[in-house]
């Protein structure tokens, strides 16, 4: 069995996969521990694991692991089943890398764009030559309330929610039209961006607040899971010795 680790901004998210990709347990965590670690290794008999982290790694996290099963950090350099055509690869997260690997996987040979609405809003896109070519980054749901209640002296940070109007009509609700409705109308646009440019423009729709979202997307999406763990698995597995 394989594990894929994923430390993101706010949670690390972990997944235990068999060698054919079928997801067989997952969960989340603020910190990843060794004790936790050794809980999981001994419900499961893992025997390689892949890490991919936007933040500073844990030493002694990665030092069990590299001393418990066969361990490969990602990076860029690692073996991929797409091709990366991003101008600058060097700067292009293994988040973003592993997220339009899972894409592809999910809808190989296809067009395919790919949402995370977490942290950040995030846009990748892989074409059905099965080519990376980008996408986009913009502030995500919460990031954009707390910068109107950080930047401002008077506005309240207001929790987002699924709204049904357009006209705020009080402070609250006009906060909540304009980031909402906003959030809702630049995924719109960017998909009807793509459709112009790409037939049969596949979608998928993934992180935190995906839920929050995906009832006011028009065009028809795949609401997946977390295509960033499958990816970081088919990665796993194109980089994983075979003893």
């Amino acid at each position: 069995m394989d594990l894929v680790i994923d430390i993101g901004n706010t949670l690390q998210k972990l997944a235990v996969f068999s060698e054919k990709s079928v997801l067989l347990d997952f969960f989340s965590e603020k910190n990843l521990s060794i004790s936790l670690l050794e809980t999981l290794f001994s419900q499961y008999p893992i025997k390689h694991t892949i890490v991919s982290s936007v933040r500073e790694d844990d030493d002694l996290v990665l030092h069990w692991l590299e001393n418990n099963t066969q361990l490969i950090r990602f990076t860029p350099s690692c073996r991929l089943p797409i091709r990366i055509k991003y101008a600058t690869p060097e700067t292009l997260g293994t988040d973003r890398i592993a997220n339009a690997v899972g894409a592809n996987a999910l809808y190989p040979n296809k067009n395919v764009l790919s949402i995370m609405a977490g942290t950040c809003l995030v846009t990748d896109f892989v074409n059905d030559k099965g080519e990376y070519l980008g996408g986009s980054i913009s502030p995500g749901v919460r990031m954009r309330f707390q910068a109107l209640s950080q930047f401002t002296a008077h506005l309240p940070f207001i929790e987002p929610e699924n709204i049904d109007f357009f006209i705020g009509d009080n402070t609250k609700n006009s906060i909540l039209a304009g980031v909402m409705n906003g959030i809702v109308q630049e995924i719109n646009g960017i998909i009807r961006q793509y459709s112009r440019h790409y037939s049969q423009l596949k979608v998928i729709l993934s992180g935190g607040d995906a839920e929050l979202l995906q009832n006011s997307i028009k065009k028809r999406i795949f609401a997946a899971q977390n295509p960033v763990l499958l990816g970081l698995h088919k990665i796993l597995r194109l980089n994983a010795s075979k003893s």
